[in-house]
């Protein structure tokens, strides 16, 4: 058994492909009509035959309240590696993303949180 689709519920599929393309650098793997939405699904430039995230609409009206609850305890969503959190966060300061938490050493791990502009917070990370 192993992971291939994972989701992240956003609020509008065309703002989050930009978002996650243009702003966090995955590519566009799927684009397909799924009655009035898409099944629009991004990978990681780094692995484009790996895990594959849903850009799934949050249309269920248990959704929207759901994210809302995570973001106003500071929540993030999903959780996303990278080698190097401080240039990270860095680099997508520069292309205007917002963070809720700036990078932070905890120990064995340093984390930061952005807003991905549809409704969720996202953390990155990197193992020391």
């Amino acid at each position: 058994m192993r992971i291939n689709l994972t989701s992240v519920l956003v609020d509008d599929q065309e703002k989050a492909l930009t978002f996650y393309t243009e702003k966090l650098g995955f590519r566009k793997k799927n684009d397909v009509p799924a009655g009035g939405a898409r099944w629009l699904t991004v990978v990681s430039p780094a692995d484009p035959d790996g895990v594959e995230l849903l850009l799934e609409p949050d249309g269920h009206p248990a959704a929207p309240p759901f994210k809302q609850a995570l973001v106003a305890d500071g929540i993030p969503f999903t959780q996303f590696a990278v080698d190097d959190v401080h240039a990270e966060v860095e680099r997508l300061k520069n292309l205007g993303v917002e963070f809720t938490q700036e990078a932070t050493d905890l120990g064995p791990v340093v984390t930061a949180v952005l807003d991905d502009t549809c409704g969720n917070l996202i953390q990155l990370a990197a193992m020391k």
